[in-house]
């Protein structure tokens, strides 16, 4: 009992550690967007772009070191060798916790540059966090559900374009975009739910990178394949604040952007999308025996 009460006194000091961190790099992190936002000169809002990032890479080194991330012992990180802070890189990844979101930020914070997250536009709203993801150029999407597309058909396609609109605007600035392709955190629930093919994933999404690719593909200098596992078992934000984490191992696989990924018609090629499906169910699958292999270490 006395251990419980330690522990949620300890996720009670973390979290407001984080919350006090968060609250110190929103203002100037506001500040700068209002400018950015106010000014069109477009040499001025490049700069902008990089001091508002490099305000996002202390916020999350905040983080990190709050949440114990930084020593090393937490976080067992594979592949990030020659990566380039200058580069402009495609992240997939699985997803499993909401700390996989700290943990990647903390992993690659520094190496490659600020990891862009697609994040639904409702969660522009939410307090604090919505206006710093907006001020950090974050891909706000737009989704309808098959329920609404069924009686709106006219919106079909109107998501997938806001996300290639929200992607032209990283041409001129190096930058990362970070996308979960399960759409959501796994459970046994949800693999049921989908009738998923794999042991320990969601079937992906394909929408989404599709776009990133043909908006700015040939930008890319790679696709970073991230699998994401909990050793000892998945663990909860709150669980990592009360100091319950055990390791997390990220490992990252270096993938081509092909020719073929960049040529075609997502939307309106069926054959394209096709070939898009084939390849990352291919991925999937040696994800899946990957995640496999490290549990088994």
């Amino acid at each position: 009992m006395l251990a419980e009460v330690r522990s949620n006194l300890r996720g009670l000091l973390v979290f407001a550690a984080l919350t006090l961190n968060t609250i110190f790099w929103f203002v100037p992190l506001f500040l700068l967007a209002i400018l950015k936002l106010l000014v069109p000169i477009r040499g001025f809002r490049r700069l902008l772009a990089r001091s508002l990032m490099a305000l996002g890479e202390n916020w999350v080194s905040g983080n990190a070191i709050i949440l114990g991330l930084r020593n090393g012992d937490l976080l067992d990180v594979r592949g990030i060798e020659g990566l380039n802070r200058d580069g402009w890189y495609l992240v997939l990844s699985n997803h499993q916790s909401w700390v996989d979101i700290l943990a990647l930020q903390s992993a690659f914070n520094r190496r490659i540059p600020f990891l862009k997250f697609f994040i639904k536009q409702e969660l522009v709203w939410f307090p604090v966090l919505g206006i710093a993801w907006w001020a950090l150029d974050m891909p706000f999407m737009k989704r309808y559900s098959k329920t609404y597309l069924a009686k709106n058909p006219h919106k079909k396609g109107l998501d997938l374009e806001a996300t290639r609109a929200a992607c032209t605007k990283f041409r001129e600035t190096p930058t990362s975009i970070i996308n979960f392709l399960e759409g959501t955190r796994f459970s046994a629930e949800k693999k049921a739910q989908r009738d998923s093919p794999f042991k320990n994933l969601l079937p992906p999404k394909a929408g989404g990178i599709a776009l990133a690719l043909s908006s700015m593909g040939s930008m890319f200098d790679h696709i970073l394949d991230v699998t994401i596992v909990y050793p000892l078992g998945v663990t909860e934000f709150w669980g990592m604040c009360c100091g319950r984490l055990g390791r997390v191992v990220i490992d990252v696989q270096r993938r081509a952007v092909e020719d073929w990924m960049l040529q075609g018609d997502y939307v309106n090629d069926r054959v394209h999308r096709a070939a898009f499906h084939q390849w990352l169910t291919l991925v999937w699958r040696e994800k899946d025996a990957r995640i496999e292999e490290i549990r088994s270490e």
